[in-house]
């Protein structure tokens, strides 16, 4: 990643950070209520910044290194203005201690205070019940989207806190870029006025609970590359309910005509409802995003995919073969799940620069260190990972074991929640 792309969120999210705080910069004020002020008008900016890192817009995405980078920050964003925000009301409440409690106290509760106090608290709880759920990961994604609608409510009540205090300035205008980033997402993003028409063209079983679906363009086709992924949400059409929510799903091929295919794997309510869809389907798309084996190979390769995390290096293979000497490491957990290992054979029995090994590794995390190559095969290469998390992480610390350094290591994760 070059040098702007890598600096680009760092720089946005200090800029945010630093408007609003050089604006309302305190003189002549006490430190803890200078602090409080500082703290409140900081995480006023880390929201407005959280709020533009969830857009979902491929220009955006590309400018700032990716959508899972920009949903990375977007966390660590928000979770840093709640912090501020969380210690802004007992900053303002020390200003009165240790001399007045009775006054530090009068500060902090929002018990026989006005309206503009009533909503600040309940901003801010609305902010910590919001971020509670950003880490239950065993909420349905409907019901945890449902609720993660909170985080925007409580954003817009904060700002409408600091203008019934009568801080007209900068809250106005911080009020219409939050509503516009939040009318931006769900209008062009959740509701799908950005997504591009395709139809389902075929679908076909690959192995245990996964299927290959092909996806026919209605319009203008996207401009896909192997190695990205898009946001697909499968409508419902003859004899298939659709969810009607976007996922992520790699790019497994690429067809004359615009037509696309993608490798689906049963992980959720959704996927597994995608398994028994057919042709005529209508389907819509976001993306595309991510630049994953986008980079020209200038040496040798390790390609490591574990489960339905085959897809980019199969759609990359069924365009060219590698220019570079490449081993590629399958591993899924049984025979069941192995899919699209004997077209892979094919390509590496007709020559060129694959080298393909594949093996089922059962149940749980793999033995890293017995299936990499050593540290002498290694040395040079670019290595390149895609599966489940756990599986990712067991295999990095295992070649940082053999040498490989971090601008070695490439990866492809979905963690959007």
């Amino acid at each position: 990643m070059s040098p702007i792309r890598l600096l680009s969120i760092p720089l946005f999210v200090l800029a945010a950070t630093a408007g609003p705080v050089y604006w309302a910069l305190p003189q002549g004020l006490g430190a803890a209520r200078s602090l409080g002020i500082v703290s409140g008008w900081a995480g006023c900016g880390l929201l407005l910044a959280s709020l533009a890192l969830m857009l979902r817009e491929p220009w955006l995405a590309h400018g700032l290194g990716g959508l899972e980078r920009m949903y990375r920050w977007h966390h660590r964003t928000g979770i840093a203005a709640y912090v501020l925000l969380l210690v802004h009301p007992l900053l303002l409440a020390a200003e009165s201690l240790p001399g007045n409690r009775q006054l530090a106290w009068q500060t902090l509760t929002p018990f026989g205070q006005d309206a503009a106090v009533w909503l600040g608290w309940l901003s801010l709880l609305l902010l910590m019940a919001g971020l509670a759920l950003t880490f239950e990961k065993r909420l349905a994604y409907r019901l945890w989207r449902g609720l993660h609608v909170g985080l925007g409510i409580a954003v817009v009540l904060g700002f409408l806190h600091l203008l019934m205090l009568g801080i007209a300035l900068p809250a106005w205008p911080a009020l219409g870029l939050a509503v516009v980033f939040l009318g931006w997402r769900f209008v062009r993003d959740d509701f799908g006025l950005a997504a591009h028409p395709y139809v389902v063209d075929a679908s076909s079983r690959v192995a245990r609970d996964m299927v290959e679906v092909s996806l026919k363009p209605l319009a203008a086709p996207l401009d896909i590359v192997p190695g990205q992924f898009v946001l697909v949400a499968f409508l419902t059409g003859a004899g298939f309910r659709g969810c009607g929510e976007f996922h992520p799903y790699t790019v497994s091929g690429i067809l004359d005509g615009g037509i696309i295919r993608l490798g689906i794997k049963a992980l959720g309510d959704c996927t597994r409802r995608i398994q028994s869809v057919g042709p005529g389907v209508p389907v819509r798309i976001q993306g595309a995003f991510g630049d994953f084996l986008g980079e020209p190979a200038q040496h040798p390769q390790l390609w490591v995919a574990g489960g339905i995390g085959i897809t980019p290096f199969l759609a990359r293979l069924r365009e060219r073969s590698p220019e570079q000497p490449t081993l590629l490491l399958y591993l899924y957990r049984t025979e069941q799940d192995a899919a699209f290992v004997d077209e892979i054979r094919a390509i590496a029995a007709g020559g060129g620069n694959l080298s393909f090994r594949c093996q089922a590794t059962g149940e749980g995390i793999p033995d890293a260190d017995a299936l990499l190559p050593d540290a002498a095969t290694l040395a040079g290469r670019e290595c390149y990972l895609c599966g489940p998390p756990a599986m990712v992480g067991g295999l990095t610390a295992a070649l940082r074991r053999r040498g490989v350094t971090a601008r070695h290591l490439h990866f492809e994760n979905f963690e959007f929640r």
